[in-house]
């Protein structure tokens, strides 16, 4: 069984930067892709951000390319989300997220494991 905790999350001012991060236990986390999530109340899971094994490849959904970068560090088996110049529109709870097939999903039923989410709040 893979445990995923995040943390980082926190009240930010539009403009701002944060950081996530996702600490896996259990298992070794290089053996997973991992990604990120959002949620806002009402409103299911959004894809944020995925990396690959290796930390080779990552993807992003559309409205955070440029801003947020997605790494990986696997001796540490922590991944991390680099959100800049953050918007209200990029507030909710964060999840990370694990898979163990090697496949760069945005859809959350690909993953396997999850961690409890951390909260983002942007407002000015």
């Amino acid at each position: 069984q893979l445990q995923l905790v995040e943390s980082g999350g926190g009240l930010v001012q539009p403009g701002d930067s944060l950081r996530l991060s996702c600490v896996a236990s259990g298992r070794t986390a290089s053996s997973y892709v991992m990604g990120w999530f959002r949620q806002v109340l009402g409103k299911e899971r959004a894809f944020v951000a995925v990396i690959s094994w290796s930390g080779g490849r990552s993807y992003y959904a559309d409205s955070v390319k440029g801003r947020f970068t997605l790494s990986r560090d696997n001796v540490k088996n922590t991944v991390y989300l680099q959100m800049n110049s953050l918007k209200p529109e990029d507030a909710g709870v964060y999840y990370c997220a694990a898979g163990v097939r090697n496949l760069l999903s945005s859809r959350a039923d690909d993953y396997d494991y999850w961690g409890q989410g951390t909260q983002v709040t942007v407002s000015s």
